[in-house]
């Protein structure tokens, strides 16, 4: 299935703007309850705003909070973001550590933000649980853990560890793009055949079709057969 997914979207990413680990870590925190592209139409004025950890820590909180607030949730996301900052100083010289369990210590860092880190700023494997992960791999019967810890441990032993940071960014394309959590496309999914909840959603191929969102590689395995 893993390897079906990565033929559909063998461009997988991480859709979040950024160019330094300060700036995806800013960037997936404010990622919480919104989408990536409404976080990329901020991040271009906060990040050329505050482009150290010693800025976030010294910020004002009303020009912050102007900042972000479309992205949500935009006074607590500014506590995080200037607690994360003044942590960063005291505590890593304003660097981003490297470490699983020196990120997970970071206000309003967890397990996912710190693996979306590492995977992405600084080349070390980690999967991704978010919503759309968590979904997909209790469709396919990977696990039938809930928690989002049991979820990253049970599918991290059913893989490489050098595949988890791919394998977290093809299936969150797939969550977003095809399988979706009311109402996916099994008739346009190239893993059909092999997926325990086909039938789930739309299986006509061409009605199917339609529900896709973004770009796609044509369509190869619709079928059960």
């Amino acid at each position: 299935m893993y390897r079906l997914l990565h033929d559909r979207y063998p461009y997988a990413h991480c859709e979040l703007d950024f160019e330094t680990p300060l700036q995806l870590l800013v960037a997936t925190i404010l990622s919480a309850q919104t989408t990536d592209t409404g976080v990329n139409k901020v991040t271009p004025v906060l990040f050329a705003r505050y482009p150290t950890a010693a800025d976030y820590a010294s910020a004002d909180r009303a020009e912050m909070e102007t900042i972000i607030k479309p992205t949500g949730f935009f006074r607590a996301k500014t506590e995080s973001l200037i607690k994360l900052g003044a942590a960063l100083v005291e505590r890593f010289d304003g660097e981003v550590p490297g470490r699983l369990k020196d990120l997970v210590t970071l206000p309003g860092v967890g397990r996912k933000t710190a693996n979306v880190v590492l995977g992405n700023a600084f080349g070390v494997p980690g999967i991704t649980v978010d919503t759309h992960f968590a979904r997909l791999v209790q469709r396919f019967g990977w696990t039938d853990e809930t928690d989002p810890v049991a979820i990253e441990h049970a599918v991290g032993a059913l893989f490489p560890r050098r595949d988890w940071t791919m394998l977290s960014h093809v299936l969150i394309f797939h969550g977003r793009r095809t399988c979706h959590a009311r109402r996916p496309a099994c008739g346009a999914c190239p893993v059909a055949r092999l997926c325990p909840a086909y039938g789930t959603g739309e299986t006509d191929p061409a009605k199917a079709e339609r529900l896709l969102k973004y770009e796609l590689a044509p369509v190869v395995e619709v079928s059960r057969g």
